[in-house]
């Protein structure tokens, strides 16, 4: 069965990335009803802190070494999340802007997952090569400030090009993002952007 695997990232059920992201699916299962969506919330699956012997293992893997059992323990963890992620046919994002960047979660995630001989592999003649399969993914940020028009005050979003180079580095090229805000502030800004974002996502989901 095809997949999407739907990688949500607020702590909070009624966030404005949760909802675009509900709108998005709902349009999702109508147009492909015979698709699996899986999903991976943040905040409840269990990630291992990096640290200790998945940090080991991962310069182990980089020198070519062998891993002792703690090691092969740990690095086994970050397997089965690079796995669950590479197995997905469309990969949906949903995330709060924090303080500019992204969630502490997310960028967890991506630190467990990117790892050597799993989502990239280095060659001395060519450097770093990716060795995931491309595929449709869709980024939904929301934020406090209106980074979609650019009204944002010269505050600088650092979550979009972050998000855009992970995802490139392991091969991950065919990527869009929706940008929801302002989330904050007077009520009339904050429903016209929700309103626009939820418009096009709607779109989106019809032909995803």
């Amino acid at each position: 069965m095809a997949k999407l695997l739907h990688l949500t990232c607020s702590p909070r059920a009624e966030s404005e990335s949760s909802a675009g992201a509900r709108v998005f699916l709902d349009g999702f299962r109508q147009a492909r009803p015979d698709w699996d969506v899986d999903l991976v919330d943040i905040w409840r699956e269990r990630m291992p802190e990096f640290t200790g012997p998945i940090v080991e293992a991962k310069y182990a893997r980089m020198k070519a070494q062998a891993f002792n059992g703690t090691q092969r323990d740990s690095f086994a963890e970050a397997e089965r999340m690079a796995l669950r992620f590479s197995l997905a046919d469309r990969v949906l994002i949903s995330t709060p802007m924090w303080n500019f960047g992204i969630p502490y979660k997310l960028k967890q995630w991506f630190d467990i997952i990117v790892q050597p001989g799993l989502t990239f592999r280095f060659d001395p003649s060519q450097g770093y090569l990716p060795l995931l399969n491309d595929r449709p993914t869709l980024v939904i940020i929301a934020s406090g400030s209106d980074f979609a028009t650019g009204m944002n005050r010269g505050r600088i979003d650092m979550a979009t090009p972050y998000l855009r180079e992970i995802l490139r580095f392991i091969g991950i090229r065919n990527v869009r993002f929706v940008l929801i805000g302002p989330t904050t502030g007077p009520q009339a800004p904050i429903d016209a952007a929700r309103e626009r974002a939820h418009q096009r996502l709607a779109a989106m989901a019809a032909t995803f």
